[in-house]
């Protein structure tokens, strides 16, 4: 590796709940680090993909979406946006055709930022010409330095170039981490996100958003993973949903998540799903530091 021409740097995606994100931050890495779900504000924590080539690397970060915060959790939520806006190389800013609201704060931050940006414009196949081209120009108006690209990442349309500018963006650098990491969390961490993510699909209303979970064991034998997790909820009565009629529903969401898992860690895996009550949870100090929302 020649360092003088290596090229490595930290490209942030930033953009509002269900913009599309997750599903950027997947095709860009190459692998599926981030939850989708066809709800909004699926991504909690600020989640690392790299990239590695010879003569690059990329760090990028998934954040959560842009949200007026209403507990604690979200808070905390919106400050990994906020450190975002001020530890990259480049921002991916990233709207739906026809979006043309933003949180205040975040948007005076971006506009006084001066960390490269670049604006996506997603969701193209839903949309005509004219629309994109109206959003585009609503957007390069209030960042008249930006530059601008249509795509679709749900049909992987545009995807090439992007990745293209983006590289053509990074700085000279040796790399950051070492060139076979793939992320920057631990393989538990991953595993509570796939849970949370059956849990999106499998509950409905306020269940999902209420829940936390934490892997508290996970030990490996010669041909079987075992892993115990545990499901913090804020009411008995969410309890008592997530557990569901004689355990059926907890049941079918310990089959769903043991079968992601083995795909994602290619071993087989027992898996041991806990319910505990945890008040309020979400406005508690103490559990955004246990569940890992202090970011340093």
């Amino acid at each position: 590796m020649n360092q003088e021409t290596h090229r490595a740097g930290f490209v942030n995606i930033i953009g509002n709940p269900n913009v599309g994100k997750s599903t950027l931050m997947n095709l860009l890495v190459g692998e599926r680090l981030s939850i989708i779900t066809n709800k909004a504000q699926t991504t909690r924590h600020r989640i690392r993909g790299i990239v590695n080539e010879e003569d690059y690397q990329i760090v990028y970060s998934d954040l959560p979406g842009i949200l007026d915060p209403a507990y604690k959790m979200q808070e905390m939520m919106m400050h990994f946006i906020r450190v975002a806006l001020t530890d990259a190389d480049l921002i991916l800013l990233m709207v739906e055709v026809g979006e043309t609201r933003f949180n205040e704060e975040i948007m005076t931050q971006l506009q006084e930022c001066k960390i490269p940006k670049i604006l996506i414009i997603n969701k193209v196949d839903k949309s005509t010409p004219e629309a994109v081209k109206e959003t585009e120009q609503y957007w390069t108006n209030l960042f008249p330095d930006i530059e601008s690209i249509a795509l679709s990442a749900l049909h992987q349309i545009g995807i090439e170039w992007l990745q293209e500018r983006i590289v053509q963006h990074l700085p000279f650098s040796p790399p950051f981490f070492p060139k076979d990491q793939l992320t920057d969390k631990p393989v538990r961490f991953f595993i509570s996100e796939i849970i949370r993510e059956k849990i999106l699909l499998l509950y409905k209303k306020e269940i999902p958003y209420s829940v936390e979970v934490v892997v508290d064991s996970y030990k490996e034998a010669d041909h079987i993973v075992q892993i115990s997790a545990m499901l913090y909820c804020e009411r008995d009565t969410q309890k008592g949903i997530l557990i569901g009629s004689k355990g059926s529903a907890i049941k079918q969401l310990g089959i769903e998540s043991r079968k992601a898992i083995e795909e994602f860690i290619e071993k087989q895996v027992y898996l041991d799903l806990s319910v505990k009550v945890l008040k309020d949870w979400r406005n508690q100090d103490l559990m955004m530091k246990r569940f890992g929302y202090q970011e340093q």
